[in-house]
């Protein structure tokens, strides 16, 4: 059985999902790990089953008739995969906008075969041009939804203080011990979802890493960002295409994660931070934007 099984969940990216799969497979030939891919083509009307197909016969495709989204896709495969006997020690959920640099693949593997405490690897994550993509955050609290509704000054946004990790961390040998990392290149430990679960559905887009790996965290597993590792992201090339329903689904599921792991206190802050903030927004926003922040209240009252 493969050591590794990786799950790629793609919607109208076939050139950018292509370009994955190229890299991908390059450096799994660097190596001598058995490992299988499987792709979840959510109805994409791009070509792009037919392209996964044609060029990557191996691939595990699984070709949807209607769009499940990342979640429900990578659901999907975890459940086929889960139930192989015995299944992959390790699972990889890789967004199809990424590219996978040399080494990438042994780096992830290499922590966690090494440390059995930790459930979560995650890669250094890199803009196409190669500058600095943050990849590792602190779980969210008052301070990081402070920095997304209000003009905070710019020289605070990326510190500790935003759930960011300090970037002399990013340039180091070694892994370092974060809370959880960006769900775009994310290898996991089988034991560690056996032991939590699948991704909550309940989140539907947005935040279900941050969900999972707070899941994780409370049943002991540790999560760690490795730099050696490095991945090229092209951030948000899906969520573009819907922008005003990934907005409200975004505070959607931000609310869900409040209201699950956050006491009443904070709770009671976050409603009056996100009443305040999405106000101030819809002042000077698009009509369908005021009204997309007009749901986010009505949201957050319901469910946090």
């Amino acid at each position: 059985m493969p050591e590794l099984a990786v799950i790629i969940v793609s919607w109208n990216v076939c050139h950018l999902l292509a370009r994955c799969l190229d890299t991908l497979y390059a450096d799994l030939a660097r190596t001598n790990l058995n490992a299988e891919v499987w792709v979840v083509d959510n109805a994409s009307t791009d070509g792009t089953a037919e392209m996964v197909s044609a060029r990557f016969p191996t691939v595990h495709l699984r070709a949807n008739a209607e769009n499940l989204w990342f979640l429900r896709g990578n659901n999907l495969a975890l459940q086929e995969i889960l139930a192989l006997d015995p299944p992959p020690a390790h699972i990889w959920l890789l967004n199809p906008d990424t590219e996978v640099e040399p080494g990438a693949t042994e780096a992830l593997l290499s922590v966690l075969r090494t440390s059995p405490d930790i459930g979560v690897s995650g890669a250094r994550l890199l803009y196409p041009d190669g500058s600095h993509q943050q990849s590792a955050f602190r779980f969210p609290g008052l301070l990081q939804l402070a920095f997304d509704l209000f003009p905070l000054p710019a020289r605070l946004y990326d510190t500790p203080l935003n759930g960011r990790y300090p970037y002399r961390y990013y340039q180091q040998s070694e892994p370092f011990q974060i809370d959880h990392p960006l769900g775009a290149a994310m290898m996991v430990r089988s034991a560690a979802i056996a032991q939590v679960g699948l991704l909550d559905e309940a989140f539907w887009m947005y935040c279900e890493e941050v969900d999972w790996c707070w899941r994780m965290s409370r049943a002991g597993w540790r999560a760690v960002c490795v730099p050696r590792a490095q991945v090229i992201h092209h951030a948000g090339s899906s969520s573009e295409q819907v922008r005003i329903p990934s907005f409200i689904a975004l505070w959607t599921s931000r609310a869900r994660l409040y209201a699950r792991y956050h006491g009443p206190f904070t709770r009671r802050l976050a409603r009056a931070m996100v009443r305040i903030g999405m106000r101030r927004r819809a002042r000077t926003a698009s009509p369908e934007m005021a009204d997309a922040c007009s749901q986010v209240i009505q949201v957050w009252e319901e469910i946090v």
